[in-house]
């Protein structure tokens, strides 16, 4: 058998009319090796590089902008972040994206893209949809109007409720009818840049309706309390009244005795409540003696809503009160209370920390 390599140190083409030197070939063979190398270098270092940002695109310091409108390709994602002020070639992102296999799962929405990021960690941001997220925190004892200026000032949050009357706020939430105070957890909620204000207060409110359903079914056995609904009124006021955490089971221990006895509930805060914006931050006797809805000096049991957000432990003290036999508190004036069985120790309570007699 004739071997395929000639004596010569050639080898043959496949047509028998040519020849490659053996030494020809081998460079060749080293070249495209080297070649292959080279871009896989290159390839690796451009994916861990930082990539740059466009002059004049984003303040000093400051993120660039992306947004991505639902159905936006892996190309049309790659010329926007391109159009965004990363100075990269939009090609060669878009291939990127797809020879990664991931750049179909890219999700829409608003991102943040700090300087120095590197097109591996953008395609993570974006597959993993790490949206530019700002954050609005409802406080404990705020009304429904400090609700509602606070989520008027937060960043970037679109304000679709802004015209709306409170009642319309809460038909658009589903609750026509329902009075809005108390019915929103308060806690810092987080929101993509361009979300809608009435979202998140569609959050709020099923976060509180969560939890005053969990609170419910942990209610004590012997509560004067008929649903869930009083349990959240009587949290509100508890809040209200509460200057230090360890007094909440006791202040919600003397109004349910009050409740259960029949006595009025003859609590400042609800007659703030009623006077709304009325009252200058100063309560008169006077105002104690006005009849409001919300009076409990001259109206006998729960008022008819809630007069602020409770929180977790105001709500959980007004369906699990203190086992006391108090009736009466007064402040101190160091943010505690002192508490009392009859009116007799009230009133010299009253002398020692109002009055300093």
């Amino acid at each position: 058998m004739r071997s395929s390599v000639n004596y010569h140190g050639r080898l043959p083409c496949p047509c028998q009319r040519c020849f490659f030197s053996l030494t020809t070939v081998r460079r060749l063979l080293v070249l495209l090796l080297l070649i292959a190398v080279a871009a896989g270098v290159g390839a690796a270092w451009w994916l861990h590089a930082p990539l740059p940002q466009r002059a004049g695109s984003a303040p000093a310091g400051q993120p660039l902008e992306l947004e991505i409108e639902p159905g936006t390709t892996p190309r049309g994602v790659a010329r926007a972040a391109v159009q965004a002020g990363l100075d990269t070639n939009a090609d060669l992102l878009y291939w990127w994206f797809r020879l990664s296999g991931k750049g179909r799962g890219i999700k829409a929405g608003n991102y943040e893209i700090p300087a120095g990021t590197s097109p591996r960690a953008l395609l993570q941001k974006l597959v993993r949809g790490e949206e530019a997220l700002r954050a609005v925190t409802l406080v404990e004892g705020w009304t429904f109007r400090q609700v509602r200026q606070a989520v008027a000032r937060a960043e970037q949050l679109r304000p679709d409720t802004a015209s709306q009357s409170d009642e319309a706020i809460m038909a658009a939430l589903g609750r026509a009818g329902v009075a809005p105070e108390g019915r929103f957890f308060p806690d810092t909620y987080t929101y993509a840049k361009g979300s809608s204000d009435l979202g998140l207060l569609r959050r709020a409110l099923h976060a509180m309706d969560r939890r005053l359903e969990a609170t419910w079914a942990q209610r004590d056995a012997r509560t004067p309390l008929k649903s869930a609904d009083q349990a959240l009124i009587l949290a509100s006021i508890v809040e209200k009244e509460t200057g230090r955490a360890e007094d909440r089971a006791q202040i919600a221990g003397v109004f349910t005795n009050r409740l259960r006895t029949g006595m009025l509930l003859q609590t400042d805060p609800t007659v703030i409540y009623g006077l709304g914006e009325k009252f200058d931050g100063n309560l008169r006797r006077r105002d104690l003696t006005t009849d409001t809805p919300f009076n409990t000096y001259t109206r006998a049991g729960l008022p008819p809503t809630p007069i602020a957000m409770p929180g977790k432990a105001s709500l959980l003290a007004a369906v699990q009160p203190a086992d006391t036999r108090a009736l009466y508190f007064v402040a101190r004036g160091d943010g505690s209370s002192h508490f009392s069985e009859s009116l007799d120790e009230h009133n010299r309570a009253v002398n020692k920390y109002q009055r300093k007699q």
